[in-house]
């Protein structure tokens, strides 16, 4: 994994440039409401449900046709399902049959037809599987039954992609334009570490195991499998940490959704005389017949984490993000007493700070800075005896000494990141206002959106050390509070 280290103490200053966590697409409010059901004693006019069910279009690729007519077939697409199929700029997409209202079901699809754990536990490999990370059975789960002919998801196999935008699928050319970035570094960690999984299930799962895999898993086929949960799946769905939902996947993001509010697990009719959990989606927007359909994958995901989970960026400034990580150093001869104070306050030893554009600091980030950086005349801050109020003090500046270091630390950081890029904001911009290939649009675009978040932290901490000879300081908030300095910052002393 390559990693950028800077070093802060009390007299210097640790930043290590660590890769963004990965993420599923997720669900994170999901409410059940109830489907109901009026029945009467009629028989359902079954040619009449039949004609109302939407066509897909025939122009579409013949697999995402056979696709539809499994759908059909499996009491899915009904007369109630608002949207089907499209081609769109993005690929493939959802579009509105007739008008449809904000909040409205636009489509519905059962439990039976999910792809996750419990799909796992439940088929032969299931027992070999028991053991693994979720998303590494489910992996093996979809490898082994896209490769057997008689699955009951063969269809929905054949209509996946191949493979993503997302970094992780880029060439060693393609790489090279993120250089610098954060994202590269990002890139690389997850290749090792989805290697390093693969080499593991390989030797304790699949190699013991050939009846059960009876056809070869490559690395390549692993990575497949990774980048479909990493850019389809939806997680938090009923103690759900991730699920495929066929048909539902279609759904393409909008950044003008802001809303999160659009998926429900309900119990309902799953077919003309069976019931199950339903996968429920909601239009968080209203739309007109033949428009798409989007949700909002996630709104606090940086730019970066859009690209290497769904392979796209955001034009908006506040996606573009840059992390600071900080770092209490061992070395620091007041490292236990500032571990300790920073554990007592939910942090460690060493902290992550996300910052976006043009939004404030991270709260936390300040305080944890002015704590690492404490040293000299201001260490009698970490005695004991301040242990519980030491956190409060280090909300506001400390000394000018302390002030001005952490100022220093943090601009210098700045600059050194920004130099580590082959190309000048000036010259991305320039790239971007021409057509680009979409995987070189999302390099440009990150390697401006990290440069921007850097000038902007840099702006805010020169502006910051502007003030070092206007702000108010520990010792003098003090005096003041024993009523020793007047209004003006004179000593005030008292005769016998």
């Amino acid at each position: 994994m390559v990693v950028t280290h800077f070093t802060l103490s009390s007299s210097s200053s640790t930043f290590l440039s660590s890769p963004l966590q990965p993420k599923l697409k997720h669900l994170p409010s999901l409410t059940k409401r109830p489907n109901l059901l009026h029945l009467n004693n009629k028989p359902l006019p079954l040619r009449v449900t039949s004609l109302s069910v939407p066509q897909c279009d025939t122009s579409l690729p013949p697999a995402v046709q056979t696709f539809w007519q499994w759908l059909r077939d499996e009491g899915v697409v009904s007369s109630k399902t608002l949207a089907k199929p499209a081609l769109v700029p993005e690929g493939m997409g959802l579009v509105a049959n007739r008008d449809i209202a904000r909040n409205e079901v636009v489509l519905e699809v059962p439990k039976r037809l999910w792809i996750n754990p419990d799909a796992v536990s439940a088929s032969e490999i299931g027992n070999v599987c028991s053991g693994l990370k979720p998303w590494v059975s489910v992996a093996l789960f979809l490898l082994r039954e896209k490769s057997r002919d008689d699955s009951k998801w063969r269809l929905y196999f054949d209509i996946l992609p191949e493979t993503t935008d997302s970094p992780v699928f880029w060439s060693e050319e393609e790489l090279d334009e993120l250089q610098g970035t954060q994202l590269l570094s990002t890139t690389m960690g997850v290749k090792e570490y989805v290697e390093s999984e693969f080499q593991k299930v390989e030797q304790e799962i699949i190699l013991p195991n050939k009846k059960l895999f009876p056809s070869p898993i490559t690395l390549d086929d692993f990575f497949w499998a990774f980048g479909i949960l990493r850019s389809r799946a939806f997680s938090r769905l009923r103690n759900q940490s991730l699920v495929l939902i066929p048909f539902a996947d279609f759904i393409n993001h909008s950044s003008s959704v802001t809303t999160e509010e659009h998926a429900w697990e309900i119990k309902g009719a799953a077919g003309l005389f069976s019931w199950d959990y339903l996968f429920s989606i909601r239009s968080p927007l209203s739309v007109k017949a033949g428009e798409q359909v989007y949700i909002q994958y996630d709104l606090n995901k940086s730019n970066a984490e859009l690209a290497l989970d769904y392979g796209f960026i955001e034009s908006k400034a506040n996606r573009n993000a840059f992390t600071l990580t900080l770092q209490i150093s061992e070395s620091d001869p007041f490292y236990g007493d500032k571990l300790d104070i920073a554990e007592s306050n939910g942090m460690g030893e060493t902290a992550y700070f996300d910052i976006f554009l043009d939004c404030s600091l991270p709260a936390q980030m300040i305080p944890y800075l002015r704590l690492v950086a404490l040293g000299g005349t201001d260490a009698f801050l970490l005695e004991s005896i301040f242990r519980n109020s030491v956190w409060g003090f280090l909300d506001l500046p400390v000394s000018r000494a302390n002030e001005e270091l952490i100022c220093r630390v943090v601009r210098d950081a700045c600059k050194a990141a920004l130099s580590a890029y082959p190309t000048t904001l000036e010259e991305d911009e320039k790239l971007m206002d021409s057509e680009l290939d979409p995987r070189l649009g999302i390099a440009v675009g990150i390697r401006a959106g990290e440069k921007k978040v850097l000038q902007h932290i840099d702006s805010i901490f020169k502006d910051r050390e502007s003030e070092l000879d206007i702000l108010e300081y520990y010792q003098e908030r003090r005096l003041k509070d024993l009523g020793l300095s007047g209004e003006l910052g004179d000593i005030i002393f008292w005769e016998k």
